[in-house]
C-alpha cells in the first residue's frame, strides 16, 4: 500500500467517515522518517570513592560557572549589551587563568555548561520576543543552589573515551559502566548525571538506524482519555488505566510525612533521618515512573508491531491539571505514553499521523446510542441502553 493511502486510511479512522471531515486529512502531520536519527543509551555507573569525589568537584566548578554566567547576563541586560556564547567563552578563558582551582578541571564540561546556559537563555529570549503568556514561557536561567541542583556533566568526543569497557573522562576520572546492552555505534557525546536517589548514570548519544518490521497492511487510530489511557479502533489494543501512582500513594504519603516531621529549620543542615526519608520518597517515585514507562513501551511495541500506520490524537493534557481529574490524569501519564508510541514508530519505520484534537471524530463510542421503543396502544416509552459497539 502506498504512503498516501496509509495517510488517508489512517486519518479516516481518526476523523470519522463523514464527508464533512474529509478536509481534516490535510491537517494531519506525518511523522515518518527514513532514518531514526540519534538516540540516547543510558547505563548505570559504579564509582569508586575517588571517582565520586572527582565528579562532584567537577560539578562544583561547572555550577560556579553557571552562576557566573547568570550574573554576567543580568549585568549585560541592565547595560543593554549582548551576552552570547562567544562572549562567555572569552570570559571562561579569563576565569581559568585567574582561578587555579577552576583550571584544574576539564575544559570540555566547562565549555558545555556555557553552551547549555546559552541555549536556555536563547529559548527564554525567544519566548519573550514571541510575546507568549507568562505561564508558557521557559523563563530566564536561574542560579543553581548546591543543595538543590543535581550533578550533570556533558562531555563531547574530546572529553571522553571508552577503553577496556570503562569510561575515561577528562581529568583522569575513570568510571565502571554496567553494560546492560551493546551500543549500536560509536557515541558522539556522553552526559554523566546523578539521580534523586544518589545513583550515577551515563547517557551516550549514538546514531541509530531504522529497525524495520514486517508489513501487516493494518492501520489503527488512537484516542487518549482518563478512564482508559488509550482507546483504539482495535479493542485488543486498548490501554487500560493501571493506576501505578494510586497503588503507591500510601507509601509515598508515609515518606512525605516523615520528611515533614524531620524538615530542618531554615539555614540549618538536614539530619540523617530527613535525608533517609528523602531517598526513600525518591525511590518510590522512581519506581512509579519506571512502571509507567515499562507499561507504555510494551503497549507501544505491540501497537507498532501489529500495524503499519497509526493515527494518534495530538492531545496535550496540561489543561487537565486544573480540573477534578488532575490526579488521575497525572497518574495516566498520557504525554509520556504518546511520546513512547511516536518514538517506537520512528524507531521501526512505521507511519505515525498526528491529528489535531479539534478536528478528530470520536474513534469509538463508550456506549451505543440508546433505542427508544414506544407502545402503539398506551404510548408508553421504553429506553434501551445498548453496550459499547466496538465497530461504531
Amino acid at each position: 500500500m502506498h504512503e498516501e493511502n496509509y495517510v488517508s486510511a489512517c486519518t479516516e479512522f481518526a476523523v470519522g467517515s463523514h464527508k464533512s471531515n474529509a478536509v481534516m486529512i490535510h491537517m494531519a502531520v506525518a511523522a515518518k522518517t527514513e532514518e531514526a536519527g540519534h538516540a540516547r543509551y543510558a547505563y548505570r555507573l559504579r564509582l569508586s570513592p575517588t571517582s565520586r569525589r572527582a565528579l562532584l568537584a567537577e560539578w562544583d566548578r561547572c555550577r560556579w560557572l553557571w552562576n557566573q554566567c547568570v550574573a554576567t547576563s543580568r549585568q549585560a541586560h541592565r547595560a543593554g549589551e549582548e551576552c552570547g556564547p562567544a562572549h562567555l567563552d572569552k570570559l571562561l578563558t579569563g576565569w581559568r587563568r585567574e582561578h587555579d582551582w577552576l583550571s584544574a578541571g576539564g575544559s570540555v564540561p566547562q565549555q558545555q555548561i556555557i553552551r547549555d546556559f546559552a541555549k536556555s537563555r536563547a529559548k527564554a529570549l525567544k519566548d519573550v520576543k514571541a510575546r507568549l503568556p507568562i505561564r508558557q514561557r521557559v523563563g530566564m536561567p536561574q542560579f543553581k543552589k548546591k543543595e538543590l541542583a543535581r550533578p550533570s556533566l556533558n562531555y563531547t568526543l574530546r572529553g571522553f573515551r571508552i577503553k577496556d569497557g570503562r569510561l575515561h573522562l577528562a581529568g583522569g576520572i575513570v568510571c565502571t559502566v554496567v553494560w546492560s546492552r551493546e551500543l549500536p555505534s560509536a557515541p558522539s557525546s556522553v552526559r554523566v548525571y546523578q539521580d534523586a536517589q544518589g545513583h550515577w548514570y551515563c547517557s551516550f548519544v549514538v546514531a541509530t538506524e531504522v529497525q524495520s518490521l514486517p508489513e501487516t497492511g493494518q492501520v489503527i487510530g488512537v484516542d487518549w482519555g482518563v478512564a482508559e489511557i488509550a482507546t483504539t479502533t482495535s479493542v485488543a489494543h486498548d490501554l487500560p488505566h493501571v493506576e501505578h501512582g494510586k497503588r503507591a500513594a500510601v507509601k509515598l504519603a508515609r515518606y512525605q510525612r516523615m520528611m515533614a516531621r524531620r524538615r530542618p529549620a531554615k539555614g540549618k543542615p538536614a539530619s540523617q533521618g530527613y535525608r533517609k526519608a528523602k531517598r526513600q520518597a525518591a525511590k518510590a517515585h522512581a519506581k512509579v515512573a519506571r512502571q509507567r514507562q515499562d507499561t507504555a513501551r510494551k503497549w507501544a511495541m505491540r501497537v507498532v508491531t501489529d500495524h503499519d500506520a497509526i493515527a494518534v490524537e495530538d492531545f496535550r493534557p496540561k489543561f487537565l491539571a486544573k480540573t477534578a481529574m488532575a490526579k488521575k490524569a497525572a497518574d495516566a501519564a498520557i504525554s509520556a505514553t504518546k511520546n513512547e508510541l511516536i518514538m517506537m514508530g520512528r524507531k521501526h519505520g512505521r507511519l505515525v499521523v498526528l491529528v489535531d484534537p479539534k478536528h478528530r471524530y470520536p474513534i469509538r463510542r463508550r456506549t451505543a446510542p440508546p433505542r427508544i421503543h414506544q407502545s402503539d396502544g398506551c404510548g408508553h416509552r421504553t429506553v434501551q441502553v445498548r453496550p459499547r459497539d466496538p465497530g461504531a
